[in-house]
């Protein structure tokens, strides 16, 4: 019984087929949380697909639920022990839509390899990641009969629509879900080569401008040069917030100043766009910042849609109105609730008083980051460089945004992820795929992370990491 042993285990799962065989079943369930109907499907992915995979684990299952939820969460425990430490692992079950376009001989609901890929929705967002540390927690508990610490597990089914109703089953579950530390797995690494941990997301939050200047199209040829055209106007409004070079106007959307022990883990990484990726604009952004520091330690401001006439059918007529969504990312120390009044500020003192900038219309994620100097980050990195025989990538938080905050702020729990994806994975188009080989040495990351919290020591860990970061120590 060693550490290689279960390390071996884990990866053996992908040489007999079984790890294929499981995820196959699973990306056969159309598991899409945003379309309409989706409960039943979801409900029975949880108790019909997932809890029985748990109970041969020894887990104890049970359905969280709320009103705003689109599925259940199926929560699960091994508890070993009161004394050992208490792990939280978050997944979700649910997808996108398959959507079309998918390469001939592939299908969304079909997973197939090919060239060492296997193609399927939920691959790699997110039911592979979720299949990769079940499986290493299953070769655990074969090597050493037990984990050797507790374990809770929540796999949420609406991650892909917002997570409506998660926070809100947190919180009526709080001294269910009470934990050490919270251990999860979803998004890309940095790169497909380099195993990575990151430490919280950015936020989130999307909204409308719009102007509205008549009732109507009006000819062109009668009008033009009469009559405000919205379209141009609204170009114009949009320049007030975001420069010729995608540099932000507007100081309550960007934070003040990003943290040096930040700054300085990020310059220990390189996003490397990979042949399938468009180069980076590096005159594109915050002038004065590293590409990583604008991505993961940032504020960023995009215009992702517009509306104006219609290009569909021309009419040759000034059109009545204009609209755009934004859609601003950013890290801690910007406050959500400041960005749509210093929006409207902004558009006024520039002379653009009758824009309407609309309430935020979707889900917002709020900011979180872990200290990167926290011991738990420092004994997961030390784990994943001992199997990997290199460092791990330490981002503070990624570029985009999860229901973290929930975790972090409303559990208050120390929040670590390990993605078990890459950047060219395709979630959420088409020919989403996760690497065979990148799964593979996920298993053997995740088994090997798994093996060193349930050393003998792992019963006193939580108490003296804790106690070090309440003294300031490293």
């Amino acid at each position: 019984m060693s550490r290689d042993t279960a390390i071996a285990a884990a990866r053996e799962t992908l040489a007999s087929g079984a790890f294929a065989r499981r995820l196959a079943d699973w990306v056969a369930r159309p598991t899409a949380s945003r379309l309409p109907g989706a409960r039943e499907g979801l409900a029975a992915f949880a108790e019909s697909d997932l809890a029985p995979v748990f109970h041969a684990l020894g887990f104890q299952t049970r359905l969280l639920d709320h009103p705003d939820a689109p599925g259940p969460c199926l929560y699960a425990e091994r508890i070993e022990g009161a004394g050992l430490p208490t792990f939280l692992q978050y997944g979700h079950g649910d997808v996108v839509a398959g959507l079309d376009g998918w390469s001939e001989g592939l299908s969304p609901f079909e997973m197939t390899e090919r060239d060492g890929l296997w193609f399927g929705r939920g691959t790699a967002d997110n039911k592979g990641q979720l299949c990769v540390n079940l499986t290493a927690l299953e070769a655990l508990i074969a090597t050493r009969g037990r984990l050797g610490f507790n374990v809770k597990y929540l796999v949420e089914m609406g991650e892909e629509s917002g997570s409506p109703g998660l926070r809100e089953i947190c919180r009526e579950n709080a001294a269910l879900l009470a934990a050490d530390l919270l251990i999860a797995s979803d998004g890309p690494r940095l790169a497909l080569d380099r195993p990575t941990l990151f430490l919280g997301a950015r936020g989130g939050v999307s909204f409308y401008i719009e102007i509205v200047a008549r009732d109507g199209f009006q000819h062109s040829g009668n009008w033009g040069g009469l009559l405000s055209n919205p379209g141009v106007e609204l170009c114009h409004a949009i320049t007030a917030l975001i420069g010729r070079h995608g540099e932000i106007r507007v100081r309550e959307l960007v934070p003040a100043a990003i943290p040096e022990n930040v700054r300085r883990h990020l310059s220990r990484v390189t996003i490397t766009p990979t042949a399938d990726d468009p180069p980076i604009d590096r005159d594109w952004g915050e002038p004065g910042l590293t590409p990583e520091e604008k991505v993961f330690a940032f504020s960023s401001l995009e215009v992702m849609e517009m509306e104006c006439g219609n290009l569909a059918q021309p009419l040759y007529a000034i059109p009545p109105r204009a609209r755009a969504r934004l859609q601003l990312r950013f890290p801690v120390g910007v406050d959500v609730a400041q960005v749509v009044p210093a929006v409207r500020r902004a558009l006024t003192e520039a002379g653009f008083g009758h824009v309407t900038v609309h309430e935020p219309h979707d889900a917002i994620f709020l900011p979180t980051r872990l200290d990167p100097d926290h011991p738990w980050v420092g004994f997961v990195a030390g784990s994943i460089e001992r199997t990997a025989g290199a460092a791990p990538a330490i981002l503070p938080g990624i570029g985009g945004s999860l229901p973290n905050d929930i975790f972090a702020t409303d559990l208050g729990l120390p929040t670590i992820w390990i993605p078990h994806s890459y950047p060219s994975c395709r979630q959420h188009a088409a020919d989403e795929h996760l690497p065979v080989a990148l799964a593979r040495e996920a298993q053997g990351l995740m088994a090997g992370l798994y093996w060193d919290l349930g050393e003998a020591a792992a019963s006193r860990l939580a108490a003296d990491l804790t106690s070090k970061h309440d003294q300031g120590q490293p």
